[in-house]
């Protein structure tokens, strides 16, 4: 097979009209947060476990096609044996690696801040392909003020994003490209869509720059949103902004747009995605999800780190897959929780 047909490969296999992708990819000092928030040690095992247990979720693969794996669990085995990129496959959910390595001040930024692990990326997207990860995740973030991003955060990070999506396509990997805009302050939704929209187009003139296929890759971007400090905008004040600035910014040749959480909660998520799905109207894209705690908190209070709890873990998992699935054709209501 050549690079090419790789790509498109991983792309027939990830994006359809019913799917989603799963973000399992939490740093270490990332999931010791999650499980201390449930009286459960983080050690390496107690991590293995979970992990292992979310992606043996009976039907999981009829509503979750990726699920993006931190560094450690590609090297761990199921209960049973079974190394997690290949357990994750037996039921068609394609499997991926988060690949940047967290941020720094940039220099300059007046704050902003850029992403780190572009030294040695090729040399480890390699092992990283050997051992069953088939696509990539590199993540930019922004926070928004009445002064930042400034101009040099927009154009450094998209720089960032390009260079490391053209890295994974020479390799035969798909990246998903991630620029978070953050939910934190007390900013205007309008505010937020401003900031969206000057990310996404430079994002996009970057990628163009650097030659990478667009047809080849996945979006994952914010929700325009008010800042937490603010009112809760509507989930239909949320689809109206959100699907303008991608009008505005995101190119047909996209296949799938998969939007992060952010902070939201698994519900408000899930409220937003269907409205978004019910306005879209002959949008070119899916519009999907690669939610991280919007499909785990319900399953990890479910579980605790008790071993008896496995099945209602499970569930609590599959059902947030579901809801979204639904809210993927703008037919998810409330009453089906």
């Amino acid at each position: 097979m050549t690079i090419l047909q790789e790509l498109e490969q991983t792309i027939t296999d990830m994006v359809d009209d019913q799917r989603g992708i799963l973000a399992a990819d939490e740093s270490t000092p990332t999931i010791k947060k999650r499980f201390d928030a449930i009286n459960t040690e983080s050690t390496e095992e107690s991590r293995r476990k979970y992990r292992s247990w979310l992606l043996s979720t009976p039907d999981l693969g009829d509503y979750i096609s990726g699920v993006i794996l931190f560094e450690e669990t590609l090297d761990q085995n199921s209960d049973d044996g079974v190394l997690l990129p290949q357990l994750a496959w037996n039921q068609k959910i394609v499997p991926g690696i988060k690949v940047d390595k967290g941020t720094a001040l940039l220099p300059g930024g007046q704050g902003d801040l850029i992403t780190k692990g572009l030294d040695g990326l090729a040399e480890r997207l390699a092992e990283y392909k050997q051992k069953g990860a088939r696509f990539a995740k590199w993540r930019e973030v922004y926070s928004v003020s009445d002064s930042n991003p400034t101009p040099l955060g927009i154009s450094a990070n998209a720089e960032m994003l390009a260079r490391y999506a053209a890295v994974c396509q020479e390799l035969g990997i798909v990246p998903i490209v991630e620029p978070e805009v953050l939910m934190d302050g007390d900013h205007t939704i309008e505010r937020f869509a401003e900031v969206n929209e000057a990310v996404l187009a430079e994002v996009f003139s970057a990628l163009r720059r650097h030659h990478v296929q667009l047809e080849n890759m996945i979006l994952k971007p914010s929700m325009v949103l008010p800042g937490k400090e603010r009112r809760r905008a509507s989930p239909e004040e949320v689809a109206e902004e959100t699907l303008k600035v991608f009008k505005r910014t995101v190119p047909a040749a996209v296949p799938s747009i998969n939007f992060l959480s952010g902070g939201q909660t698994p519900t408000e998520a899930t409220e937003n995605l269907n409205a978004i799905n019910q306005l879209k109207g002959n949008a070119p894209w899916q519009l999907s999800i690669s939610y991280g705690r919007a499909l785990q908190q319900p399953a990890l209070q479910a579980w605790c780190g008790k071993d008896e709890n496995r099945e209602a873990m499970q569930q609590a998992l599959l059902k947030r897959a579901q809801m979204n699935s639904l809210a993927r054709k703008g037919l998810y209501t409330a009453d089906k929780e």
